[in-house]
Parts: structure tokens; C-alpha cells; sequence
């Protein structure tokens, strides 16, 4: 079997198969979760850390993390919310050291996951879709929102992305956070009527 063929084979391997792989020492395993988070990790480190260069030294240092511990993932939890809790906790701990916190540019690109995944608003451009006024104002409207995110405190701010961007439930970010999941929830309701409040400042 070539590698192209062994590679494409794997990628149809749910997330367990694929960690008890790579805990036995297959690489292309790791390639393979690689391929299949590394956007929505660099996503979600995006909309916390609020710099493009930061994020994609962030997203590769979460990686190299996770591959050297991952001999440690009991499966205790699903790969795919241990994969996070690396990730948030690796990019929290950077911006506390950093300070480097400034706002995105509004020409920021939004939400490359697949599906519904990393994103607040479906921007449709065929013929058939809606006025090009109104997809012009939504997605005007969703850098703003991704823009005002990051004047957010840290802590309501990871809790709105990873939510409302990301689209965990309640009790994977409460997972992932090592927090209640009622905190989580009375994070995000403050972490929404605060965006809220922003988004009333800019829009009046």
C-alpha cells in the first residue's frame, strides 16, 4: 500500500483508532489528527490570542505538545476536547506572560472549520443566495463582532468562542476549562451581554 493510499485510509479513522496509533508510535496517525484539527485549533487560538503570527506559533507548539504527551491521554475524556484544553491552556498562559492582546484587523478572516464549525455568520455568494447589500452588511457585521471578542476579558472571551464560534456544549468547555459547567454558563451570559454592550457603542 503506498502512503498516499495508507493516508487516505487513516483520515476515515475515527479519533480513537487514530490516538491508539499514534501511541504506538505510527506518525502518519498524528498527520492525520493534524490535517483534521489543525484549522479550527488555529482558529480558535486566533480569536483568543488576537495575533496571526502568535496563533500560528501557538497552533504548532499545541501540536508538538500533544505528540509528546500523548502516551498520557487515557481516553478519559474525547481526544478532541483534550486536544483543546492543550491548546487554550498553552494560549492563555502565553497571553499572561505576553500581553499581547491588540484587536484584529476588521479584514480578518472568519471561521475555516468545515461545516457550521468556526463561524458566526454563513456569508452565501452563489446567484441564487440573498441580496449582495445584505451579505455585504452580514459580514461587515460578523468582523465587527469578531473585533469587539477580542476587547473581551480572557476569560469570557474563551468561554464565547469556544461556545459560539466553536459550538461546544456547555459541558465540553466545562471539560476543557476544568470549570463547572454552571460557571460556564454564567461566563457566557456575561460574556454575550458584555459583547452586546460593544456591539451597541460601535453600531450607534
Amino acid at each position: 500500500m503506498t502512503n498516499l493510499s495508507r493516508h487516505k485510509d487513516n483520515i476515515s479513522l475515527d479519533d480513537a483508532t487514530l490516538v491508539r496509533q499514534c501511541q504506538n508510535g505510527d506518525l502518519e496517525a498524528m498527520s492525520c489528527l493534524i490535517v483534521k484539527y489543525q484549522d479550527r485549533i488555529y482558529n480558535t487560538i486566533l480569536k483568543i490570542c488576537q495575533n496571526y503570527d502568535d496563533a500560528a506559533e501557538l497552533t504548532q507548539d499545541t501540536f508538538v505538545k500533544v505528540l509528546e504527551n500523548i502516551n498520557s491521554f487515557r481516553s478519559n475524556s474525547s481526544f478532541y476536547t483534550w486536544l483543546f484544553r492543550v491548546a487554550v491552556n498553552h494560549t492563555l498562559n502565553y497571553c499572561k506572560r505576553r500581553f499581547k492582546l491588540s484587536p484584529l484587523s476588521l479584514d480578518a478572516e472568519i471561521g475555516q472549520g468545515e461545516g457550521a464549525r468556526g463561524k458566526i455568520a454563513e456569508v452565501l455568494a452563489s446567484p441564487d443566495g440573498p441580496d449582495p447589500a445584505v451579505v455585504a452588511q452580514q459580514k461587515e457585521l460578523t468582523k465587527i463582532v469578531i473585533n469587539l471578542i477580542g476587547q473581551l476579558q480572557q476569560e469570557y472571551r474563551v468561554v464565547l468562542v469556544l461556545r459560539d464560534i466553536e459550538q461546544m456544549t456547555y459541558a465540553e468547555i466545562a471539560e476543557v476549562l476544568q470549570i463547572e459547567t454552571g460557571t460556564v454558563k454564567s461566563r457566557l451570559s456575561r460574556a454575550r451581554a458584555k459583547l452586546r454592550e460593544l456591539l451597541e457603542t460601535v453600531l450607534t
